[in-house]
């Protein structure tokens, strides 16, 4: 009897690694299963769309090193994390996704961030979007939240508290998108 639990215990976790271990599709967005931030391994948590008015706008997914559902936590941990967003519609644009992120900062329910952050983190978006543009935010401790887009740096903002607020964005009290929040977190 006891050799039955070992080998069921040995198949759920292999059932459950091999899940983490693939890529993910949301709206035909193909997202790793892990990404590495700081020579840390980080594992696909969820990812949802951004829609506004029926609009498909993005695809947002959340990498932690270990699964959670504890939006205060993700965004408190002075830990790596990332979100990875990939534009799916022509309606996103710079000027759009600048003034989106600005609202998301004024709605932010942890953190800080000054009006001289968030211009200077809105300059790290000087060229226009278009469909397929990815935007990579890492958080790395002890370096701040760094930006790439098209796998390209284009930015990094130093401190825990402008981290808490920008992740707040989308994981805050008041998230931009109820719906993706919880895809992110794995909810649905």
């Amino acid at each position: 009897m006891k050799k039955i639990g070992v080998v069921l215990f040995f198949l759920l976790g292999v059932g459950v690694n091999s899940t983490y271990a693939q890529k993910r599709t949301i709206a035909g967005v193909t997202f790793e299963a892990k990404t590495t931030v700081n020579q840390k391994t980080l594992i696909y948590n969820g990812a949802g769309l951004r829609e506004k008015y029926t609009f498909d706008l993005y695809v947002a997914a959340l990498y932690l090193a270990r699964p959670s559902m504890d939006a205060n936590k993700i965004i408190s941990d002075d830990a790596e994390v990332a979100i990875h967003i990939e534009i799916v519609s022509s309606k996103v644009t710079r000027d759009k996704f600048v003034e989106t992120v600005k609202e998301g900062f004024g709605k932010a329910s942890h953190g800080k961030a000054t009006s001289e952050q968030i211009s200077e983190f809105m300059g790290f978006f000087k060229s226009e979007f278009k469909v397929g543009d990815k935007i990579h935010i890492e958080y790395v401790p002890g370096t701040g939240v760094v930006v790439l887009k098209n796998d390209q740096k284009i930015g990094t903002m130093k401190g825990l508290e402008f981290k808490k607020a920008l992740f707040s964005i989308w994981l805050g009290s008041t998230p931009a998108d109820k719906g993706l929040k919880s895809a992110m977190l794995g909810k649905v």
